[in-house]
């Protein structure tokens, strides 16, 4: 009797489960609907700030000099005037570069949060851009950064740093059982210590001139790339994204809890492992060409599945297309608000997420919600 009694139970806690993940999934209908509008708010954002920079380009210009372009292609690009070369070859390529850093350090965030069950876990906070920051410290120390082949590996020394510093954090959940957020918090900023001071050696023993580069990179910097530099990110973020996304209806489940997950169906640990890596890979690469950026990856997601839901099949995509949006929006202000000078855009995103980042941990009470 106590038996069927323990099966009946166990029965009524899964269709309970599979009521809540239900509940929670979105329609197609609706996937769709807010995936349009997301789009299009972003493309209105990336032509709007085509405008701002230290040399105004009013719409009207930005129209023509596309339309010249279209028409004429190559041909007219030889005897083109300032303004489309500051355009097409400085604020473009920049803007597309922070709308995909930005959708990356979303994207990594909301991963992270599903898997740890944490609003305030962040590849910032929980030091694995500081790791990365490092591996590409010693890539440029060692003058992988001014070779032929720094376009692929500076990645490579930032993935490498960014997964060491998450499987530290990932031990450290190992150890506890689970991850309590003053755990998670102190592991964040004992790594963040250790890898800055590592950093500051490095810069330290630089040559001045490549330390003031470094030093600068450090705030978190976007500097227009050229478009080979820009494809070949797009395909490091294109492969990440794409695994995460993959995962989407995993991580549904396991918003339940593991237990909960390995009873529906879940491989637990190697979901685990499939983030981390993931998180590495994408957090290095943008971390190789962007220096370091904080909040992104933890105010975004969370404001977010405030408007949108916990469903990730939507959240990903979502956050992916906000954060774009944001680090857009932050890198217009950083490049007109003193302008001809520029503000480093890791400052812009830290003093818009440092408060945000403070007030959710004033709140935050344990478990995922607040």
């Amino acid at each position: 009797m106590a038996h069927g009694t323990t099966i009946n139970t166990a029965a009524t806690a899964n269709r309970t489960s599979d009521f809540d993940i239900e509940r929670s999934i979105v329609s197609h209908r609706r996937w769709l609907t807010m995936m349009v509008g997301l789009s299009c708010v972003s493309a209105a954002v990336v032509i709007g700030s085509l405008r701002f920079g230290a040399e105004s380009i009013s719409y009207t210009d930005v129209v023509d000099i596309f339309l010249r372009w279209l028409h004429n292609g190559s041909a007219w690009m030889e005897s083109a005037e300032p303004n489309f070369m500051i355009l097409m070859y400085v604020r473009l390529p920049r803007i597309v570069l922070a709308f995909m850093v930005g959708g990356c350090l979303a994207t990594v965030g909301v991963g992270l949060q599903a898997l740890l069950r944490n609003p305030l876990a962040d590849p910032y906070v929980l030091g694995i851009s500081s790791g990365a920051a490092l591996g590409a410290a010693l890539a440029m120390l060692i003058g992988a950064g001014t070779t032929i082949i720094a376009i692929s590996s500076l990645p490579v020394f930032a993935f490498i740093g960014g997964l060491l510093s998450i499987g530290i954090v990932y031990r450290i959940a190992v150890s506890y059982g689970h991850l309590p957020v003053h755990t998670l918090l102190l592991a964040g900023v004992v790594l963040n210590s250790v890898f800055s001071a590592l950093i500051m050696f490095i810069t330290s023993i630089m040559d001045p001139n490549r330390s003031f580069g470094m030093m600068s990179w450090l705030m978190g910097t976007l500097l227009a790339p050229d478009y080979p530099a820009l494809g070949a990110l797009a395909l490091y973020v294109g492969v990440g994204t794409a695994v995460l996304a993959s995962q989407s209806s995993a991580l549904n489940i396991l918003t339940l809890g593991e237990e909960s997950a390995r009873s529906l169906g879940v491989e637990v640990e190697r979901l685990k492992k499939i983030i981390f890596v993931t998180a590495a890979l994408l957090t290095g690469a943008v971390v190789s060409v962007s220096g370091l950026i904080g909040f992104v990856g933890m105010v975004i997601p969370h404001a977010v599945r405030l408007f949108v839901g916990p469903d990730h099949r939507l959240l990903l995509p979502a956050s992916a297309l906000v954060g774009g949006m944001f680090l857009v929006i932050a890198d217009a202000l950083a490049r007109t608000l003193l302008a001809p000078s520029e503000i480093p855009v890791g400052v812009v995103t830290a003093l818009a997420g440092g408060p945000i980042f403070l007030y959710l941990l004033t709140r935050r009470k344990g478990g995922f919600a607040s």
